[in-house]
């Protein structure tokens, strides 16, 4: 199933084209990175995906398309937007965790505003997603307690709590030191395994080597798939190897 299908799609931030004929597919499962250097258009790309930057079919001519979901996100009404955000995991490079509050408040937030309201079913899955990411006995923490590990295993573990078909990532190892990236990256590959899609845009180059994925990359106004030519690169820290 197409999770995201995008054809001949323009992206514009205000009135700036950003991205021309995007053609982006991402399937139940599947791992991608989004690759680029800083302003080529990996962010408002991902911001489509949630419908927090619009898409509009400025051009009549030619075919396009824009489905996330199932949904046309062209045609797509203001008051459905809740409902698909619900399916979409989104985690940041910065957390965005609320500080005022503890780990178990911060995933509660989140559960209570999705439509959540049997405390027992509440308690019982915030225990279960903070299991899955190792983070069970910070239940009571606060955010500025926790390291930007700590931090973003949470964030992640929010991402999963309304159980998404799909996962947008945006730089989530950016603040982090290389091992700590190294395992939040491992802990979203796992992720995929219970059919999640999950979508990542990084900067870290040699962690294409060790988790291999579908590869796009952001260039001159295009993105293009170009996961042929990434897995024939030496990739490791130790190769002097930068987004070209």
């Amino acid at each position: 199933m197409n999770l995201i299908d995008y054809k001949n799609i323009d992206i514009y931030q205000d009135d700036t084209l950003i991205l021309k004929d995007v053609n982006f597919h991402v399937e139940e499962g599947e791992f991608l990175y989004i690759i680029g250097k800083v302003g080529s258009g990996k962010t408002s790309l991902l911001r489509t995906f949630y419908c927090e930057l619009d898409i509009y079919n400025k051009e009549e001519s030619g075919e396009k398309k824009a489905e996330i979901l199932g949904r046309d996100i062209m045609v797509l009404k203001r008051r459905d937007i809740p409902a698909l955000r619900r399916e979409i995991g989104v985690i940041f490079q910065d957390f965005k965790l609320l500080h005022e509050k503890t780990v178990w408040e911060n995933l509660a937030f989140v559960l209570k505003s999705t439509g959540w309201k049997d405390s027992k079913e509440i308690e019982e899955r915030i225990e279960s997603v903070l299991t899955d990411v190792g983070m069970i006995d910070k239940i009571n923490k606060m955010p500025y307690e926790l390291s930007g590990g700590e931090q973003q295993r949470i964030a992640i573990a929010r991402a999963i709590l309304n159980r998404p078909k799909l996962i947008v990532a945006d730089e989530p190892t950016g603040n982090l030191d290389s091992e700590t990236a190294d395992n939040i990256i491992s802990l979203l590959r796992d992720i995929v395994t219970t059919g999640t899609a999950v979508i990542i845009t990084t900067h870290n180059i040699s962690l294409l080597d060790k988790y291999k994925g579908i590869v796009y990359r952001c260039k001159d106004g295009v993105i293009n798939d170009v996961t042929t030519e990434y897995n024939k690169m030496d990739l490791t820290e130790d190769a002097e190897y930068k987004i070209p």
